[in-house]
């Protein structure tokens, strides 16, 4: 199965959390003994989101905190390789080529984002698009996906399926800016909306739930 792992900074970067980013590390090892096809993304998390805020004070334009926040994920991506050693392309990629020459030698790719303007779940989704990837699993930091905002709302009813439709009725931000921190990007939203790729949303600060979601058992929420 060609799988794309969308690990969320809100997880193990927010704040960074070492035990969790190598327990996410065997994870990958665990994925592609079983046979799997992996490609990880990894978010920059609340640190991102200060370098942001600093180029913010500083004046900077939005396609440039962007590019800070890009640099901030590919950090965390480069720990994760450091770490695979040899079961890994040692360089981070930056284009959806790169990514395509390093699946062809069998390897674990991990990366951070790619350019301004999209976050690391559109990166996930462009990337399940060009490989035609069979299931993203985007570890977060929510149980799932509520039918409204959980940390607002103490009634809020966790959804164990979702169709990409209703989703955007949901999400209060339909568009890009630096530093959004939703669960669902409404940038990846359009891309699913074509691709049709199949994505579950599970709690990632159990590194399992990824393993569940990828067996198929009933984890988190499924979005088709």
């Amino acid at each position: 199965m060609k799988l794309v792992v969308k690990i969320g900074g809100s997880v193990i970067a927010s704040p960074i959390n070492p035990e969790l980013i190598q327990r996410y590390v065997e994870l990958l090892k665990t994925l592609k003994n079983d046979g799997h096809e992996i490609v990880a993304v990894v978010g920059g998390g609340s640190l991102a989101r200060e370098f942001i805020a600093i180029a913010k004070k500083l004046g900077l334009k939005e396609s440039a905190q962007d590019e800070i926040a890009i640099s901030v994920s590919r950090l965390f991506a480069q720990l994760f390789l450091k770490k695979l050693g040899k079961l890994s392309c040692q360089d981070v990629p930056a284009s959806l080529e790169q990514i395509v020459q390093c699946l062809k030698s069998e390897k674990i790719v991990v990366l951070g984002g790619l350019k301004p303007g999209i976050t690391t779940d559109t990166v996930a989704t462009m990337i399940a698009e060009k490989i035609g990837a069979d299931l993203i699993v985007k570890a977060t930091d929510q149980e799932g996906i509520y039918n409204k905002d959980p940390r607002m709302h103490k009634d809020a009813i966790k959804l164990d399926h979702i169709s990409l439709e209703d989703l955007t009725q949901i999400f209060k931000l339909d568009k890009h800016k630096a530093g959004i921190h939703q669960i669902l990007d409404p940038e990846a939203v359009k891309i699913l909306r074509q691709t049709r790729t199949k994505i579950v949303i599970v709690n990632g600060f159990n590194p399992k739930n990824v393993l569940l979601a990828v067996k198929g058992e009933k984890v988190g929420t499924l979005i088709t």
